[in-house]
């Protein structure tokens, strides 16, 4: 699995870091590196940047860049079957509510 398909909240440990050049340099320097975990935090709309949590500090990745980097999916930031979110919106109540 590659990093851009990964939802916000979602736990991951790194396989394989494909970046090459200046960027993939970069990334490796601070400690984007094989067997290390991170989380996702946000990501753009439209295709735009991911935010992720790596050794406690925050990276934003293009999601190109993303795309190259193969990792593990430890842990889902999704709610399962039962752990459905409450919300309200527009003063309405949800139907989990």
């Amino acid at each position: 699995m590659v990093l851009s398909l990964l939802l916000p909240r979602d736990h991951f440990i790194i396989r394989s870091v494909k970046v090459g050049r200046e960027v993939g340099r970069r990334l490796a320097d601070m400690g984007f590196a094989e067997g290390t975990d991170g989380t996702v935090v946000r990501r753009g709309g439209f295709g735009g940047p991911m935010q992720v949590s790596i050794h406690g500090y925050h990276l934003l990745l293009r999601k190109e860049e993303a795309a190259q980097v193969e990792v593990d999916l430890v842990e889902s930031g999704r709610p399962g079957p039962r752990g459905h979110r409450h919300r309200r919106r527009f003063g309405l109540r949800s139907e989990f509510e």
